[in-house]
């Protein structure tokens, strides 16, 4: 084994090679091209698709290059359980997310480990999570999800399909605004997307293609994008700004903006920056909606196709919920197999589709692969929910019935990651988990789903991961109807 070196490596992207002593040992794509790398063929727009199809070619951990910068990919179960161990690995900053820096800075997605308003922020927050604090939320996300149907259903009357992602993106950013920080986009009431939303696209459209340019060409091949990109952050800082300052205005509501304000943290007094503030609430807002939408989005694509899975997720709404007319915060969780429909969808298509780890000293990966402190490489959560050892040789098929709970006792831990791992896991997941089984509850309810007959799931990438192009058709349900005399979400139209 090659000998490691105690000496930390250079902070900003760091190129395998000067982490990795052994990186022969570790497999690459063929036809690599001196000064290029392995960019022939490459497909710039679906960089995690691209690498999903290296990965199931080259195994559990391989490594991609792209002119100076060269990745170490992993994806075996086993050797995602160890970057998962946090006394040998801490959360790495990878490229992708270190592109949102400019407008995110320090907030929780994005803060170096070394950065301290990281732990500051997470303590003061964590209580906005607690199980008092989300059954607060429930109302609003009831409310919100209302507004959703009202659009749908007037989109079933005139026999129009419905804009999935679309929809799904309107209804999450309209949540986590409402009961985070007391904001309304109207996002409903627009034809178009909500100028945040297009901003927010730009920046991580722009972050992306950072990853995939050459940093001594990025200047004249992003010329036009880059001013783009400074527009749309001058935007979500602005919007946020307004935010914050109509509620100093305005007074308190007990939400997370409030803990931001007024919240101290409870041991050493310290209190986040007006900058700091402004970060956070752009994380929450980007990440807070954008991979719940994406969640939402793939279930629904998979219960239109599974009309099966459907029939029986309705009918265990149907049963759970009964007669109410708006189901309380406790009703949710006891919606399992809406929940395993959920979790599938993420087991297969996870819209935080990676994760980056690095080494807290040297340390060996799998017993074979030296690392130096610093080191790092990039768990595909995709693949690694993919792993034939562990999920069986179907694999690549829809099944929520791997999340029943004897399937999941059974398998061994840290090989479903769908919200990262350690102490840097997305702090939102109970959040994003319950606001995404609630809302696929009340859909099931309401409609049937109906594919586009020639619709072929096409996934966009922006960071996080989208079905593109997705639309359904709905029949509404109404009472009488064999096999689904249930009432309506509401009592009155």
């Amino acid at each position: 084994m090659a000998e490691t070196t105690g000496a930390t490596l250079p902070k900003g992207f760091r190129s395998a090679e000067l982490g990795w002593p052994e990186l022969r040992r570790i497999p690459h794509p063929p036809r690599r091209v001196p000064l290029v790398g392995d960019v022939l063929g490459a497909h710039i727009r679906s960089p995690l698709q691209d690498s999903m199809e290296f990965g199931r070619r080259l195994g559990p951990i391989f490594r991609r290059k792209a002119f100076r910068n060269e990745i170490v990919f992993v994806w075996g179960a086993e050797l995602a359980a160890e970057l998962a161990d946090e006394s040998r690995f801490a959360k790495h900053v990878g490229l992708g997310v270190a592109n949102l820096r400019p407008v995110a800075g320090d907030g929780l997605f994005t803060a170096y480990n070394h950065e301290p308003n990281w732990q500051l922020a997470h303590d003061v927050l964590a209580p906005g999570f607690s199980r008092e604090a989300m059954a607060g939320y429930h109302p609003m996300m009831l409310a919100v999800t209302e507004r959703l149907t009202d659009r749908w259903d007037r989109a079933q009357a005139a026999g129009h399909t419905v804009d999935v992602p679309g929809d799904m993106t309107k209804l999450t950013l309209e949540t986590i605004a409402r009961t985070g920080f007391g904001h309304d986009f109207a996002s409903f009431e627009r034809s178009r997307p909500h100028p945040f939303v297009n901003a927010m696209v730009g920046t991580l459209t722009y972050a992306q293609r950072l990853n995939v340019v050459p940093v001594p060409l990025a200047p004249f091949l992003l010329r036009s994008a880059s001013r783009r990109n400074a527009a749309d952050m001058a935007h979500l800082n602005r919007t946020v700004d307004a935010v914050v300052a109509s509620r100093r205005r305005a007074g308190g509501e007990g939400d997370l903006l409030d803990r931001m304000l007024e919240t101290a943290h409870p041991e050493t007094g310290e209190r986040l920056t007006p900058e700091n503030i402004r970060r956070q609430v752009i994380t929450f807002l980007i990440a807070g909606h954008e991979t719940t939408s994406g969640a939402l989005s793939f279930a629904l694509h998979y219960l239109s196709r599974h009309p099966d899975v459907a029939a029986r997720a309705r009918e265990e709404v149907d049963r759970v919920w009964g007669d109410t007319d708006r189901p309380d915060y406790d009703q949710v969780a006891k919606l399992r197999y809406v929940r395993r429909v959920l979790d599938e969808s993420l087991r297969l298509w996870p819209t935080a589709p990676a994760f980056a780890r690095e080494a807290r000293q040297d340390t060996v990966l799998g017993g074979v692969h030296p690392m130096r402190q610093g080191a790092w490489a990039l768990v595909l959560t995709a693949m690694l929910h993919r792993d034939p050892r562990v999920w069986g040789a179907d694999a690549e098929e829809f099944d929520p019935d791997r999340f029943d709970a004897k399937a999941v006792r059974a398998r061994p831990a840290h090989t479903f990651k769908p919200f990262g791992t350690g102490a840097r896991a997305c702090i939102g997941r109970q959040f994003a988990l319950h606001e995404a089984t609630l809302v696929l509850g009340l859909l099931l309810r309401r409609y049937d789903l109906r594919p586009e007959p020639d619709y072929r799931l096409r996934v966009a990438e922006r960071l996080t991961l989208m079905p593109e192009g997705l639309r359904l058709r709905l029949q509404r349900r109404t009472p009488g109807t064999p096999g689904r005399d249930v009432p309506l979400v509401r009592a009155a139209e």
